[in-house]
């Protein structure tokens, strides 16, 4: 089912990239990100994955490479001790790209955790007890002698399949190393008074096999960048459709997630060492696998990192490049066996695709009959998100699939001049911001106002009857009830507002356990 066609074919066949794609734009209208999306996910957290960023590094002197952000662990209390959230050391989390359009891995980087307890003691009595907390006072340097847990990892990028591939680890620049420290969590100001200066020890500069240019590296500890008012929308999207239509009221309530933190994989690298041949577009998703089989030591040995033994095979279970497709575009029966799969064979979960529940599940949860896009199969979906938009990220030869492209010719948008509506912002107002989702994604992005205007038929109204968007003759403008409305739809929440940083790597410093 590896259906490749020209740029100048939108490729209709690949009908997942329709339902992945109808799921994708109208998915945001009704959840956070990719928290908690499929039932098996949900019991096993610490490999769930919520947010996959690539963009062209926008940071001063970085215009020329390429940030790869795979967030995981999702809606972490700052106050979840006394353990926090470290990574699982029987799990693998890889970022692969996809460098030639065929919805197969051309690389992937490869994440591998491992947790040292130290078993600090404290004399009591005529006793040498060992303590009960992560920390026995407080921390500011890399493996500080006062953490009784050290988290470290390991990365290696692979070239060809992610299992069947040459293998090679990427190392520390300076040292060579091969094996990096993560930093604790932000346990609390007491613990650590400094927490950013404490993570930027954190952040690597690092040698990639068969990449010319160093790139840099960190993994910790982040606060939550996604906005959205997550209990609301959940619930038949409890708010009145004279508040999510009017575009003065973008910011009218509050983030629910806004005191969370994530776990986040960064990786900057040369776009150099990215792409092949002559084609600038790539594609880009993370995923995360457990071992096929496990077995639980009733009786672990004492400071060992785990009770659980591990064999067999690598299963993956969870799966994520466009944001929010399997929560609100995947049927729930297939949620598990989505996050299992692969773009290759995306073809599997085609009726979401042609045929999406979500605008009529909009239809019935706001009271509006007969708002949903009746233009199907969704031609417009299916470039814009399942092969990318011709003379904008699509690849010169694709297989339509899941996965966030991205144009590296492009060049990056200083922050304060991105557009929050990324492309359509462009299509809207007018404007060079050419550099946003979903030409790849960026924090400021906001990926639920967009794939709003999305899913119910703004992008193909914008096209009209021509086809400068690369959408097909398919595109029906007029199948679209909704008009001008589509333009003004929103979550009442503003992604513009999230706190970040100016540089790598980039998402702001994690809320702490205490202030």
């Amino acid at each position: 089912m590896r259906t490749r066609t020209s740029r100048m074919e939108p490729a209709l066949p690949a009908l997942t990239a329709i339902a992945l794609a109808c799921g994708i734009a109208a998915s945001h209208t009704a959840t956070a990100s990719s928290h908690r999306e499929a039932p098996f996910i949900t019991t096993a957290p610490k490999v769930d994955g919520t947010d996959f960023y690539m963009f062209r590094s926008y940071e001063a002197g970085r215009a020329d490479f390429v940030t790869l952000i795979a967030n995981y662990q999702p809606l972490q209390a700052p106050y979840g001790g006394p353990n926090y959230f470290a990574m699982d050391p029987n799990a693998l989390y890889e970022i692969h790209v996809d460098n030639d359009g065929d919805a197969r891995e051309d690389l992937s980087f490869q994440f591998r955790f491992r947790n040292d307890f130290k078993a600090i003691a404290l004399p009591i009595g005529d006793k040498n007890v060992a303590i009960p907390l992560v920390q026995a006072g407080t921390v500011s340097d890399l493996r500080a002698t006062s953490l009784n847990v050290n988290e470290t990892y390991t990365l290696d990028v692979v070239r060809g399949g992610r299992r069947g591939g040459q293998r090679t680890a990427v190392t520390n620049a300076a040292t060579g190393a091969a094996t990096f420290d993560k930093p604790v969590d932000n346990i609390g100001v007491k613990t650590i008074p400094d927490y950013a200066a404490y993570a930027a020890k954190h952040v690597y500069t690092i040698a990639v096999p068969g990449c010319a240019t160093p790139g840099r590296l960190f993994v910790g500890q982040r606060k939550e960048a996604f906005a959205v008012n997550l209990g609301v929308i959940f619930d038949l999207v409890n708010a009145p459709i004279g508040v999510i239509t009017d575009p003065a009221l973008i910011g009218a309530v509050p983030n629910t997630i806004d005191d969370a933190n994530v776990t986040t994989l960064a990786l900057e690298l040369h776009k150099s060492c990215l792409v092949a041949g002559d084609d600038a577009v790539i594609g880009g998703w993370t995923t995360a696998s457990l071992r096929q089989a496990r077995i639980l030591d009733a009786t672990p040995p004492a400071g060992h990192q785990t009770a659980e033994k591990s064999g067999g095979a690598w299963v993956q279970v969870s799966r994520l490049g466009m944001p929010l497709v399997n929560e609100v575009v995947i049927g729930l029966k297939d949620k598990d066996r989505f996050n299992a799969s692969k773009p290759r064979d995306d073809a599997q979960f085609a009726d979401y695709v042609t045929h999406p529940t979500l605008p009529r599940l909009l239809e019935i949860a706001l009271n509006l009959p007969n708002i949903a896009p009746t233009n199907f199969p969704r031609t417009d979906l299916v470039t814009t998100f399942l092969t990318g938009i011709k003379g904008l990220n699509q690849p010169k030869s694709v297989t339509a699939s899941e996965m966030l492209r991205l144009n590296t010719a492009i060049a990056p948008v200083p922050f304060a001049q991105q557009n929050r509506l990324g492309v359509v912002g462009n299509i809207l107002a007018g404007g060079n911001d050419f550099a946003g989702y979903p030409n790849g994604r960026r924090p400021k992005d906001d990926v639920v106002d967009i794939s709003l205007v999305a899913v119910m038929g703004g992008l193909c109204m914008a096209n009209g009857n021509g086809d400068a968007l690369g959408f097909g003759t398919a595109c029906n403008p007029s199948a679209v009830p909704l008009k001008d409305t589509a333009f003004k739809l929103h979550d009442a929440v503003d992604q513009a507002v999230v706190p970040l940083l100016a540089g790598f790597p980039y998402l702001a410093t994690p809320t702490p356990g205490s202030k």
